[in-house]
């Protein structure tokens, strides 16, 4: 009997790895061999198809109606029935008041974003109601908002794109 420390005839630590690589050797085959049976294997030739990458939708022709302005408070809506995409520079609670919202898009219109407004989004399926959000833009397709988005980040980092849906 071997004390601790001193290996026992046969006990070669060599051998454990070598054993190991063995058995894998043959597991690794009978695995392949399984998956193909499993899947019905390839017959006749087979397509490779690459992904070159593109939109999450496709630009559409389609022209939205402007959004009008309003007078009082200088700031666009967003147009009665209308689906599209548009840019979020801010989201304020409606407990604070559409004013601070109306700052905002002010201060944004100052720094010179285009169509920029405040939009109420309990009105909208897409939004989490509750809120004043600050956008600008109307946008007929996410490649379009997207394109905008740039400009936007300048004026706050924050600035994300959104789907409005009525």
């Amino acid at each position: 009997m071997a004390g601790p420390g001193v290996l026992a005839r046969g006990d070669d630590p060599a051998r454990g790895w070598i054993r190991r690589t063995l058995i894998g050797l043959v597991i690794a085959p009978a695995g392949v061999a399984a998956a193909v049976a499993a899947t019905g294997g390839t017959t006749g030739d087979t397509a490779l198809v690459t992904a070159l990458g593109g939109f999450a939708t496709s630009p559409t022709t389609e022209t939205l109606t402007s959004p009008a302005t309003d007078d009082q408070t200088g700031v666009v809506e967003w147009p009665t029935g209308q689906n599209g995409w548009t840019i979020a520079l801010a989201t304020l609670t409606q407990s604070g008041g559409k004013q601070a919202a109306v700052a905002k898009a002010r201060s944004a219109r100052k720094a010179g974003l285009p169509a920029v407004g405040v939009l109420d989004t309990s009105r909208y399926a897409s939004l989490h109601p509750g809120y004043w959000l600050v956008f600008t833009g109307n946008y007929t397709s996410e490649a379009e908002a997207t394109s905008a988005l740039q400009a936007a980040r300048s004026f706050t980092r924050v600035a994300g794109v959104r789907r409005i849906v009525s």
